[in-house]
């Protein structure tokens, strides 16, 4: 279980995070073990709706990971040991979040933990991707490589998101002051324009229709809908941080074309990436595969590479096993798979899926940010056209009678 802790160091500073442990006094063991004067411990399976919207505005930015790890890399490439690497990042570090964190960590490496369990027990800092490389690097012992491999994957990551960020705050400001205008017609002008058309008897549209009905159910109960719908938006917030959520929309990114379009490469390009490095460092197949299932990041790819694994573990051949499953595992990866077996060059094959997934992730990615911006610029002048034309037309229609 998890359990949320705050704390006072020796020194007196407040500390705030998660403790995994079986029972609520295992976790109060582990903190005063740690020399932390506790106040106050519980469940995370307890917290609020409320606490989690707050963790997810308060959480660490891709920014600062970017920069976090682009610092650790470089200082273990200068073979600094670890612990004063994470010690020297803490003092620079200027987020509060990350900065808590990894005074935690360097507190936890420094009772015994590995750097993984570490990184584990600060979970909603470090996403899993992230700990289950590290916990990877410990295995085959190139810590250094590995640290560099996620600072430049962090780094295309936030380069990918700044574009996607880029293209869209144009057209979301648009969006967001047609949703406003469009509310303040409804909700005030389309009902008294609808009195003024019912008066004079104008055969209205059934767009029009629509649209004044929504008007006049906005004009009694506006109140109340946008408590409903700021009510709905943290329902939604919190459900999506749970173990159900998590799985439905691991479940959608798999299940909606263009969202599979997007997410599929980038899930097979840290297979290869991960199965690359796990076998250059000499770990078992079968391992490395238990090991990967927690790296990408999808409880649906967890359960497949796990059974995948299962299969190799009874005898069957690598590139057999991920064949079975050609919904999460296109042809070209057994394929290569089944070269590389036969050739003797997994790794080699792997690092080329990696590079091969990487590319066609970059240009979809890429793709779909471009198409993004000129699709919501129609169809926002779609419906902004529709609005007036909902009350233009019986206006013209009315003048017309009126001749």
């Amino acid at each position: 279980m998890k359990f949320k802790y705050q704390a006072k160091t020796k020194e007196g500073e407040l500390q705030v995070g998660y403790v995994e442990a079986g029972s609520r006094d295992n976790a109060l063991a582990i903190l005063t073990n740690h020399g932390l004067f506790v106040l106050s411990v519980e469940s995370s399976d307890t917290i609020g709706i409320a606490e989690r919207i707050s963790g997810f505005v308060n959480r660490v930015r891709r920014k600062d990971m970017l920069v976090f790890t682009r610092q650790l890399a470089t200082l273990l490439d200068a073979r600094l040991p670890l612990n004063n690497a994470l010690r020297t990042l803490h003092e620079q570090t200027t987020n509060k979040v990350l900065k808590e964190a990894l005074f935690q960590v360097s507190e936890d490496i420094d009772s015994g933990l590995s750097f993984s369990q570490a990184l584990e027990r600060q979970g909603k800092t470090f996403p899993e991707f992230y700990v289950e490389m590290i916990r990877a690097a410990e295995v085959t012992g190139n810590m250094d490589e590995v640290a560099g491999f996620l600072a430049d994957y962090t780094e295309k990551e936030n380069d990918l998101a700044g574009k996607a960020s880029s293209a869209l705050v144009y057209p979301g400001i648009v969006l967001g002051l047609f949703v406003v205008v469009a509310f303040i017609l409804l909700t005030f002008v389309y009902p008294s324009i609808g009195t003024v058309f019912a008066q004079n008897n104008v055969a209205l549209p059934w767009y029009t229709q629509v649209l004044l009905s929504t008007g006049n159910f906005l004009a009694q109960w506006w109140i109340v809908v946008i408590v409903a719908v700021l009510a709905l938006g943290a329902v939604l917030v919190n459900y999506v941080q749970t173990d159900e959520g998590i799985a439905l929309m691991d479940d959608l990114k798999l299940r909606l074309p263009v969202m599979k379009k997007v997410y599929l490469p980038v899930i097979m390009a840290r297979f290869g990436n991960a199965a690359a490095l796990l076998v250059h460092g000499g770990v078992p197949i079968a391992q490395s595969l238990e090991i990967i299932s927690h790296m990408v990041g999808n409880v649906l790819y967890k359960d497949v590479i796990h059974d995948v694994a299962e299969s190799v573990r009874q005898g069957q051949l690598f590139s057999e096993s991920l064949a079975k499953h050609p919904d999460f595992f296109p042809s070209l990866v057994s394929q290569m798979v089944a070269v590389g077996e036969t050739t003797g060059k997994t790794e080699e094959m792997f690092k080329r899926l990696s590079g091969i997934y990487t590319r066609e992730a970059d240009q979809v990615t890429s793709n779909l940010v471009d198409l993004i911006q000129p699709i919501l610029m129609i169809g926002i002048g779609a419906l902004v056209g529709l609005l007036f034309a909902s009350i233009l037309i019986p206006i013209y229609s009315l003048t017309a009678n009126i001749h």
